[in-house]
Parts: C-alpha cells; sequence; structure tokens
C-alpha cells in the first residue's frame, strides 16, 4: 500500500448533502477495509454529520459548497476534515448554556478525545476553515 490513501466529494451546502457526506464516508471507509457495523463507524459517521451540519448551518449562506476530505496515513492515522471557506471558527459553548442545538463540537471532541484522537480547526488560504480530527486507525487496509 502507499504512505496514504486520500479521498474527498464537494458538496452544496444544503441539508441533504449531510445525508450525502455520511454515505460517500461510509463508502470510502467502507473500500478502505472499516466494517460498517463498528462503534469506530458509528463514531465516524456522527463526526462526518456533525460537521457537514455545521458548514451547512453556520456558514450563513456565505459558503455555497463545503469540502469533505478523508486522509489514512501509512495505516495508523485517519483525518477526517469539512472544509468551508466561511471565516468564522467553531465556538464551544459554555457548560451553562442550555439550548438544544451547539453540541456538535463538544460532542466531536469528545468522540476524538474517547478514540485517541484530537480536534483542530485551521484556517485555509481563502480565508474559510477546515474542522478536521484525526484518530489511530486498528483496520486493516485491503488493497
Amino acid at each position: 500500500m502507499a504512505d496514504h490513501q486520500e479521498a474527498s466529494v464537494t458538496l452544496p451546502s444544503e441539508p441533504v448533502s449531510v445525508a450525502a457526506a455520511r454515505r460517500y464516508v461510509d463508502r470510502v471507509l467502507t473500500e478502505w477495509g472499516l466494517a460498517t457495523d463498528t462503534e469506530f463507524a458509528d463514531g465516524i459517521r456522527l463526526v462526518v454529520s456533525e460537521l457537514a451540519t455545521n458548514a451547512v448551518q453556520h456558514t450563513f449562506g456565505q459558503s455555497p459548497t463545503f469540502t469533505v476530505d478523508l486522509r489514512l496515513e501509512r495505516e495508523e492515522q485517519l483525518q477526517l476534515g469539512v472544509t468551508d471557506s466561511h471565516p468564522r471558527r467553531p465556538r464551544r459553548l459554555p457548560t451553562t448554556v442550555q439550548q438544544d442545538n451547539g453540541r456538535g463540537m463538544v460532542i466531536i471532541r469528545s468522540l476524538a478525545k474517547e478514540c485517541g484522537g484530537r480536534l483542530t480547526v485551521t484556517p485555509t488560504a481563502d480565508g474559510g476553515k477546515r474542522v478536521w480530527i484525526a484518530l489511530p486507525w486498528s483496520t486493516p487496509v485491503q488493497n
């Protein structure tokens, strides 16, 4: 196998794209050898759903598309990121704030930590941002 595998898809910033992003990630990770009936796969589906939902809901129409990127490095680390062109970075809500939404980043950060990974937000050259997680990969990759 090569040192890494990569895949990406760009979708319109519309609510229907959240499910499309989830299906895309599911398909790619299955091709890379991840069984879909594992807790790890469930966690990845939740993470991509939350990141894509944020890209749709919180860019206020200023990012007509978002891109989902996957990178598997040396069968050791999976990176999953969502990039949009809106400059506003996600904000962590105080734990005292009571509301029905706005907990996506807390969920993602918690899942990443639980799996031994990390959540990172990086600016893009065009003024947007990439929100991504890096997780250890313990699934054998099929060639």
